[in-house]
């Protein structure tokens, strides 16, 4: 068994640690998680999982976004909340924004499933001419 930091490793710690203590331990650098044990079940997976882009970010940082969320999106809520200003509330959401990968809802379908829809006669030929000129 190997201690750092108050953590066991490559080993069960015998109490569950708060989140803001890895990313502490880790201090932004890069991670991935290969072990994750399911308490109620007593289930151990194990693998590479990489992180959710919001589990990356920092401990202050994924609070902020939490109470962001909390407020509905208010700025004015925001700077009453952390006691800042408005271009602070702001700069903050642009920092923490531009290190977040946005997903595409909607993404353009390739040729290949265009051509499959139409051969399934889910769209007409028309449809998929539009579709497939559309992309350009």
């Amino acid at each position: 068994m190997i201690f750092e930091d108050g953590f066991v490793v490559n080993d069960r710690p015998k109490t569950p640690r708060d989140w803001s203590d890895l990313t502490q331990l880790t201090q932004g650098r890069p991670l991935v998680v290969e072990r994750v044990r399911l308490t109620d079940k007593d289930i151990a997976i194990e693998g590479a999982f990489e992180l959710p882009e919001l589990a990356r970010l920092g401990a202050d940082d994924q609070v902020f976004v939490a109470a962001f969320v909390r407020s509905h999106g208010s700025i004015k809520e925001m700077e009453q909340v952390f006691g800042v200003s408005y271009p602070t509330i702001k700069a903050r959401l642009n920092r923490i924004s531009a290190r977040l990968q946005f997903v595409d809802t909607d993404p353009t379908p390739s040729s290949g499933e265009v051509l499959e829809r139409l051969k399934r006669g889910e769209i007409t030929a028309d449809d998929a001419v539009a579709e497939l000129r559309g992309r350009r």
